[in-house]
């Protein structure tokens, strides 16, 4: 039988236990005060020469300094989230790690200037040991070397930026920065938080609008920017033709996108350029479509939209595909329109056409437009445009929307998606095909050529894949 413990003894288990709760109690605090967000990892960065032109070129342009902010990284509270630069401060910097801030002063110093002060000055936070326990080394203004590690000649700690602010204001009529709006790309918090910051420093200041500069720059891609886009482009082809070797009925739709982002992290991506969209047969007339919750079945089409990014820059492709391998006479005849309003607008496609929807001569939407609602017809024979209901295409790069005027004219060095598609609810029949293309001074090269667009080549994939899945059973294997 058990004897009934001293009571030194039970003293010291009480102490013991008080003792292991005490320190679980410090664990735990310190794990809600350190930071949430990890940094991404970029796999590679332009060379920092870039990033000094393309401030200069921004400098160069206005008259009043700029002040941006970087994220934070308590941007969200989720344990998954992961940082990522706000995308213009990246693209002016390449630094890709919370709590950052930029001064940059107009290339025509004003009377009042110092013909010696910083022309530029990066703005960092202090070195913080303990939380670099959490979530590893961050760069700081003590480092040495620090100025030709990051290209800025000037480096100081960000506790110093609202006294430079001030200082500014006082010299300078006005200070720009990247002011909130309400359309797709903007009207962030990070915006407006930046807005209530400079007029909490700088009250007495107008403010003026830089996006519009911003954005100008961000249009015409450097040659590291497309080749950063060309990789991610390689990973997306991969991942779509390894999709379409695996399709068939009774795979959930969740489980095509997981072999997909599989194909982009194994490759080196570091993050999907956007929620993959895998909707099968009522789900591909969803734009959007991100459940992927459904169980594909014998005779649906499959929409297959998903898009890796590298080093920051994101591909955007899209292909269309019958679940069992073979399309239907009625999913062929579409996706033949399809593949015809596609091939039909990049026959025209070079500098000097834009991505208009309000039909002007140069309107590449118009010509895809007019492909399909001159082809085919619905169940009630009624013209298909109706069912086009999206944008012909769109600029990408940090972001997979990139900044650009749908109706401004495309210019070499742009690298923009073509993308018609059908949708028809009623027949539970959704066809879009999606490429990624660069406009080149005599017209344009498909980067994402690699990857069929058409039907038969697609069957034959399918085939293939089916083929080698039945050795596979015949030969034992999992």
């Amino acid at each position: 039988m058990h004897s009934r413990p001293s009571r030194r003894s039970a003293r010291r288990r009480y102490e013991y236990a008080a003792s292991a709760i005490l320190t679980i109690l410090i664990g735990l605090d310190a794990c809600f005060a350190a930071p949430f967000a990890r940094a991404q990892e970029r796999r590679d960065r332009e060379p920092n020469s870039v990033y000094v032109d393309r401030r200069a070129r921004l400098a160069a342009q206005v008259d009043c300094p700029i002040v941006l902010l970087g994220l934070t990284g308590r941007e969200e509270s989720s344990q998954a989230y992961i940082f990522e630069q706000e995308e213009n401060f990246y693209y002016l910097t390449g630094h890709n790690e919370e709590g950052a801030g930029m001064v940059i002063l107009p290339a025509k110093s004003s009377g009042n200037d110092a013909s010696n002060s910083a022309r530029e000055i990066l703005y960092l936070p202090a070195k913080n040991p303990q939380k670099e326990k959490w979530n590893g080394v961050r760069i700081s203004p003590a480092d040495p070397g620090i100025e030709a590690r990051t290209g800025f000649a000037t480096v100081k700690l960000f506790a110093e930026m609202r006294a430079a602010v001030e200082s500014l204001a006082k010299t300078y009529p006005c200070i720009y920065a990247i002011l909130p709006y309400e359309k797709e790309l903007g009207g962030y918090p990070h915006e407006k938080e930046t807005v209530d910051w400079l007029q909490q420093t700088a009250p007495q200041t107008k403010l003026k609008d830089i996006r519009a500069q911003i954005t100008a720059l961000r249009q015409i891609k450097s040659p590291g920017e497309i080749a950063f886009l060309k990789r991610a482009i390689d990973l997306t082809v991969d991942s779509h033709l390894e999709a379409m070797r695996m399709m068939r009925p009774g795979l959930h739709e969740y489980e095509v996108a997981a072999k997909m982002v599989d194909v982009h992290a194994m490759g080196g991506s570091e993050a999907e350029g956007y929620a993959p969209i895998v909707g099968a047969g009522p789900n591909s007339t969803a734009l959007h479509y991100d459940r992927l919750s459904r169980k594909i079945e014998d005779g649906d089409i499959v929409v297959l939209d998903v898009g890796a990014q590298y080093s920051g820059y994101s591909a955007d492709i899209t292909r269309t595909i019958p679940a069992n391998g073979k399309f239907t006479p009625r999913q062929l005849e579409i996706y033949n329109i399809v593949l015809g309003a596609q091939n039909a607008a990049l026959a025209a496609l070079k500098p000097g056409m834009d991505l208009c929807q309000k039909g002007s001569k140069s309107s590449l939407h118009k010509i895809s437009y007019d492909y399909i609602n001159s082809h085919g017809k619905d169940l009630h024979g009624k013209s298909l445009g109706q069912y086009y209901i999206h944008g012909l295409g769109h600029n990408i790069g940090l972001n997979v929307h990139d900044p650009g005027e749908y109706c401004k004219s495309l210019e070499p060095g742009m690298v923009i998606t073509m993308e018609p598609g059908i949708y028809i609810p009623e027949e539970n029949l959704g066809v879009r095909i999606e490429d990624d293309v660069l406009i080149t001074e005599t017209g344009y090269k498909l980067l994402s050529e690699r990857l069929p667009r058409d039907p038969a080549e697609i069957e034959k994939i399918m085939a293939q894949g089916a083929a080698e899945r039945a050795r596979a059973v015949k030969r034992g294997d999992d």
